[in-house]
């Protein structure tokens, strides 16, 4: 796959973060709240870290983008994730981290979509459809895959995608870092 159509993970971050902090601000006209920013930060995340450790580490997955990037796989997790949040009052942080799980999954086939490779969607409906395997996908790991990168090969749109993103984030007042500082602080009380 060119480095040209991957997007790594602090793009999948931005693309999240942009989507959600607009939403919330149209919506409530405020800005996102920081356990809610948190989950959606998980969220941009988690097909990856579902996907690429139990393709390339494990070989239980046949492709970094399967089970993890199946919208059916989306939908169990998001009733799941909905139930929990429904019965222990967590709702913005349930849809939080379901919308930056789908901006992921989305973000990874746009490429594809717009050169009309689509046996690079089958993804999307794993495991009904075939997964498209990258050349030496499972010859590597993710620490191996971060290291070959050639940052300076990547997307203009990525960069200033993160760079809007940031500044977004701290114009929202940083959410998510008083969240963790706090979470932080108990602990070091609980163990003193």
């Amino acid at each position: 796959m060119a480095e040209s159509q991957i997007v790594l993970p602090w793009g999948h971050l931005a693309v999240g973060y942009i989507v959600y902090s607009l939403g919330v601000r149209l919506r409530h006209g405020v800005p996102p709240e920081g356990p809610a920013v948190i989950a959606l930060a998980v969220g941009t995340q988690l097909p990856d870290l579902i996907d690429k450790p139990l393709a390339w580490t494990f070989g239980v997955l046949p492709s970094g983008r399967s089970l993890g990037h199946s919208l059916l796989f989306a939908v169990l997790l998001g009733a799941v994730v909905w139930a929990l949040g429904k019965r222990y009052n967590r709702r913005p942080a349930v849809v939080a981290l379901l919308i930056g799980y789908l901006s992921h999954v989305i973000v990874d086939v746009l490429p594809a979509v717009r050169a009309g490779q689509w046996e690079i969607i089958g993804a999307l409906l794993w495991p009904v459809l075939p997964v498209y395997q990258y050349p030496g996908e499972l010859d590597r790991s993710v620490v191996e895959f971060l290291l070959a990168l050639d940052f300076t090969a990547l997307p203009l749109a990525g960069v200033v995608g993160s760079v809007l993103a940031l500044g977004l984030w701290v114009f929202d007042g940083m959410p998510g870092v008083r969240t963790i500082l706090y979470s932080i602080r108990a602990q070091r009380l609980d163990h003193s």
